[in-house]
């Protein structure tokens, strides 16, 4: 009996089954995705009925607790029923009072929205967290490292001359990519070190210190070398930002700034700008990131500077969780030291999709 395998296939058919493996692949990402958004609404409409009947009706903590232990009675193939999880649709449908079937959140796993309502504090965080998830499909683990580590309040903090050197639309664009400080806690390192030290580990970690510069970074070299009649010259990281068609010049400084590391990094934009960018790229931005600073002298600095800069401060170090507990809530240092570990059992309890 002949296999079919063995038939002579005809011209094209390696084409056509690619495609239909993407077309089967793209579907079945799809039904998930709807799976995933019906279960989202259902939790919401959960969680806003109770809200009303607890308005209206007075309703306390035991008559949720009997109404879980009815509704697994009832749907006991069901996981995300419990009495914690009817407390987080409550939540849920208090934090988006309106309907979520074209917000961001909708398009988020359960066990996502579970960690912005434990973790963030304002209503414009959990809408700025949820839409970056989705945007850059982040997982659970990497939302609550970005929310532990403050990621919005750093983004676009850093003081530069981005207005002054840059037109309206491009200076706000330039400006998100600029945080305030940039935590390297996953560095491991500590004390204090060289800057070559720093550059060796932040390269050695490139995927980490990728994700921690933000999305649409790429890595082009380090100390890059340029010629310039004769003189040499190297820039100690160089990247390209895909997402705005630029060059990003990174310089490093261990110790605190001084006047003089604007002068340098304002050339090393100007030789990168000259030498490397293209008709399609935009204007080449540095950003200057050293161990501390002090704003005002960064706003003299660089404001005669040419080229479009930011400065910003790095932290590295991890305190022991005891000392943690006794540094204020607000702050730069507990933005780059706060950290929490995902509860795992707690997944479980939550029905995460």
């Amino acid at each position: 009996m002949t296999d079919a395998r063995d038939l002579a296939l005809p011209s094209g058919y390696t084409d056509l089954l690619r495609a239909l493996k993407n077309r089967v692949r793209a579907a079945r990402t799809e039904a998930i995705r709807t799976v995933n958004t019906q279960l989202i609404d259902l939790y919401w409409s959960i969680g806003k009925t109770i809200l009303e009947r607890q308005e209206v009706e007075q309703w306390g903590s035991g008559v949720i607790g009997r109404l879980a232990e009815d509704l697994r009675a009832e749907f006991p193939e069901m996981k995300g029923l419990s009495r914690r999880n009817l407390f987080y649709m409550r939540g849920f449908a208090a934090a988006w009072s309106e309907s979520i079937v074209q917000q961001p959140v909708a398009q988020l796993p359960w066990g996502h929205i579970t960690v912005l309502l434990d973790k963030a504090g304002t209503p414009e965080q959990r809408s700025w967290y949820a839409a970056a998830a989705v945007e850059y499909g982040w997982s659970r683990n990497v939302l609550l490292n970005m929310m532990m580590n403050k990621t919005m309040e750093r983004t676009g903090a850093a003081p530069s001359n981005f207005v002054q050197q840059l037109v309206a639309q491009d200076s706000e664009l330039a400006q998100q990519v600029a945080k305030d400080p940039y935590n390297f806690e996953f560095l491991g390192l500590t004390g204090e070190i060289a800057e070559r030290d720093l550059e060796n580990a932040l390269t050695s970690r490139i995927t980490e210190t990728l994700r921690e510069l933000g999305p649409g970074f790429s890595f082009v070299g380090r100390q890059v070398h340029f010629d310039v009649d004769g003189d040499d010259f190297y820039v100690d990281l160089l990247f390209s930002h895909i997402e705005q068609s630029r060059y990003v010049v990174i310089e490093l400084k261990t110790g605190k700034f001084q006047p003089e590391h604007a002068g340098k990094l304002n050339f090393y934009v100007a030789l990168v700008d000259d030498v490397l960018r293209r008709d399609h790229h935009n204007e080449t931005i540095g950003i200057l990131i050293c161990g501390s600073k002090n704003d005002r002298s960064v706003r003299y600095s660089l404001g005669r500077s040419t080229s479009p800069m930011a400065v910003a401060a790095y932290t590295y170090d991890k305190l022991p969780a005891a000392e943690q507990k006794v540094l204020p809530d607000e702050g730069h240092i507990v933005a780059a030291l706060e950290w929490a570990e995902p509860d795992t059992q707690a997944d479980a309890d939550r029905g995460g999709v």
